[in-house]
């Protein structure tokens, strides 16, 4: 989805359960969007395997529920305006969106968290494509609702250079229209897999963005 204010423009991707290659910016060399492909591959049915057929058929058929329920449809609409929204950055910091718009043009990336191996591959995916985004005048930052602390430790196990921030309470999600409260079966999932969302977020809900939501935004002039 395209839209425009002013001399400004941003496309929207949203994908509910994308973890696809093609979610990367197309201007990405083909062979990072190819290793993706294969490292997505190549888990998949390792991950199945690991979790077992019943759970892989419970976040199956919750992925397609999740589709269904417009929440694509219910994101910030064509035309609408990007959040002029300040995060906090891994650095114990704070990051306003809009300065970094102002510098040119901005991609910006949500993941889950750090405890996603998708969202890793994907982030992993992205620090490869660095040098082609910043080669077109562009950068990049990715978004996510754990909290800095957890961000820090995204940042440095996948060795990322580009900028985390952390959507604590999950103001810009709400903004965007992108967040979603998990349902009671993902819940009892990722109770059993360890996976304390309310406190690792620091917001005390089970929610969410989805796999996948990028923003390319041509930046503010």
């Amino acid at each position: 989805m395209a839209f425009r204010e002013g001399s400004s423009r941003a496309i929207f991707r949203a994908v509910a359960t994308g973890r696809r290659p093609e979610a990367l910016p197309s201007n990405v060399k083909p062979e990072i969007i190819m290793s993706l492909q294969t490292e997505l591959n190549a888990f998949q049915p390792a991950w199945k395997q690991r979790a077992g057929s019943e759970f892989a058929a419970i976040i199956a058929a919750d992925n397609e529920a999740l589709l269904r329920s417009g929440l694509v449809e219910r994101a910030l609409p064509a035309g609408a305006k990007f959040p002029d929204l300040t995060l906090a950055n891994a650095r114990d910091g704070q990051t306003r969106i809009y300065d970094v718009l102002a510098r040119g043009p901005l991609v910006v990336t949500f993941y889950r968290g750090g405890w996603c191996p998708y969202c890793n591959l994907e982030l992993r995916a992205y620090q490869s494509a660095l040098t082609d985004i910043r080669a077109l005048g562009a950068e990049l930052i990715a978004i996510s609702p754990e909290a800095p602390d957890h961000t820090l430790s995204t940042a440095e196990k996948n060795e990322l250079k580009f900028e985390i921030l952390s959507d604590v309470n999950g103001a810009l999600e709400d903004a965007l229209g992108i967040r979603f409260e998990l349902s009671d079966p993902i819940v009892a999932l990722c109770k059993r897999f360890g996976n304390d969302l309310p406190s690792h977020n620091g917001d005390g809900r089970w929610s969410l963005p989805p796999h996948s939501f990028r923003c390319f935004h041509e930046g503010i002039h």
